[in-house]
């Protein structure tokens, strides 16, 4: 939509929140709707029920102490360490995660539908990767493509046959939801191999009950602070036949890593031990964790290192991040992996676009949370629809993440999109294509008032014995106005996510 034609609030609204409002000098003036959904205000007449608590204690608020608390907010941050590392930037890499003091506000309705929704997700691609590594129904039966599937640069061809603990091929998943217009969640993307932000979520929860401790008690928010144990948990869950008292550490690339503060903020939490690559070591098919009195069994490990780099004998023999023999450990059945080896073919971006199909095929049931509609390079007709309408659509690379290797279209230069089109008819495989889409957008405190930023929703799911779904996620935020990326890497800051209880 035009700026132009842009409506802004009804001025009944606008002035009952400016009166509050007064004391704070924090304005509305700003806050302009526009087609896509807004998480705070029901149309231009009035706020959604379960803000307008959150925009009375707010709008009470004197600016000192807002900026009282946001400086109280950044310091905490700061004090812990809270970074992440942009890659390919000159002015320098690690960044303090940018923090947004207004909490967006889910229902306990819409919660109990993503709860049901994520659930039904996880255990189809479960018993999806269970498929493809063994019997391969669904592609015997031309559910899925069989060269699809093949095709797939995180197909490993060593986990054919292989059984895993329990079945358990995806015990850690973060997956990506955006709101459309119509107030709807549906899954964006799926991050299967090593989902991150977890403690972005956790580390907000904590600063927010911190600064606005009566604002939280009188929302009724439901917890998320038990997430490292139901995680832990979940990991001994997992632990190889006659261990009943799993050793569990979790692996890191090490500090250079864009995730380095969340290894070892969940490693803390949970007790167990950090290592790197280096620190472990095979002998007889067995891993064992090099300590200063000598060497210890190691039962399970919750991994935050790409396939590629995790074992230099099988994977990429310059890999100087994994531990050598340590897949023929994990084929003996003498360790788990959390993931497992080669869940990153369910990720793919191009095999999203058959996760409703896969629902079907495995649960009978209809998807809970639908997907965006795809639209696959690989397919001469898709390609060609693709190409002629790169201006209006959103390409992605199959095999990336964070952002990169992206083209927003409605955004983008001929030049950008002449760069892409190449690309595609290059390699098709490696694209697919989504419309342009305006999800939803929540309130941010910007300068002097307040400002909807498009966000999307992170939430994590655990499976072990059971599926653990904590309510909340990593709301993340695109902070640039206008902008529809939400990623960290590009700018992107998060919000505490409030579920309430009823």
């Amino acid at each position: 939509m035009d700026p132009i034609e842009t409506p802004q609030i009804a001025p009944l609204i606008q002035s009952q929140i400016q009166q509050q409002m007064e004391n704070s000098n924090l304005t509305l003036d700003n806050y302009l709707l526009d087609s896509a959904y807004d998480e705070m205000f029901a149309g231009r007449e009035a706020l959604h029920a379960h803000y307008e608590l959150l925009m009375e204690h707010f709008s009470s608020l004197p600016k000192d102490d807002l900026t009282r608390k946001k400086q109280a907010a950044d310091l905490s941050f700061l004090n812990q360490g809270i970074t992440f590392t942009v890659y390919g930037r000159e002015e320098g890499t690690e960044r303090i995660f940018p923090y947004d003091m207004l909490p967006r506000i889910i229902t306990a309705k819409e919660w109990e539908t993503v709860e049901r929704g994520l659930t039904q997700r996880i255990t189809a691609l479960n018993l999806f990767l269970k498929d493809i590594y063994n019997e391969g129904r669904i592609l015997s039966e031309g559910i899925v493509p069989r060269e699809l599937v093949y095709s797939c640069k995180q197909f490993r061809r060593h986990m054919v046959g292989l059984q895993v603990p329990r079945n358990i091929y995806i015990a850690v998943v973060g997956t990506d939801l955006i709101r459309l217009e119509n107030g709807e969640f549906v899954v964006l993307e799926d991050n299967l191999r090593v989902p991150s932000g977890v403690s972005y979520m956790l580390t907000n929860r904590r600063v927010m009950k911190r600064i606005f401790p009566q604002l939280f008690r009188s929302y009724g928010v439901r917890p998320i602070e038990q997430y490292t144990q139901l995680l832990l948990g979940t990991l001994r869950s997992l632990a190889p036949e006659g261990r009943p008292e799993p050793n569990i550490v979790l692996l890191s690339p090490g500090v250079f890593n864009s995730a380095y503060f969340e290894h070892a903020y969940l490693a803390r939490q949970m007790g167990i031990e950090l290592v790197e690559g280096r620190d472990l070591v095979t002998h007889d098919n067995v891993v064992y964790m090099r300590t200063t009195s000598g060497l210890r069994r190691v039962d399970v490990i919750y991994r935050r290192v790409d396939d590629d780099f995790i074992d230099p004998l099988i994977f990429r023999a310059d890999s100087m991040l994994g531990v050598a023999g340590l897949f023929n450990a994990y084929r003996a059945g003498n360790v788990t992996l959390a993931n497992a080896f080669g869940t990153g073919v369910a990720d793919d971006k191009a095999l999203y676009a058959y996760v409703p199909a896969i629902i079907k095929f495995y649960l009978s049931e209809e998807p809970i949370l639908k997907n965006v509609e795809t639209f696959l390079c690989a397919r001469e007709t898709e390609r060609k629809h693709v190409l002629a309408n790169l201006d209006k659509m959103v390409v992605k690379a199959v095999g990336e993440s964070g952002g990169y290797g992206m083209l927003i279209g409605p955004q983008s230069t001929a030049v950008q999109r002449e760069e892409f089109a190449r690309k595609i008819e290059a390699d098709p495989r490696n694209y697919i294509a989504q419309p342009t889409i305006s999800f939803s957008r929540a309130p941010c405190l910007v300068d002097d008032g307040f400002e909807p930023r498009h966000v999307d929703l992170r939430p994590y799911v655990l499976y072990g014995d059971k599926v653990s779904i904590v309510p909340g996620g990593l709301t993340r935020v695109a902070l640039k106005k206008g902008s529809l990326v939400v990623n960290s890497s590009q700018g992107g800051g998060s919000k505490d996510t409030w579920v309430l209880s009823q």
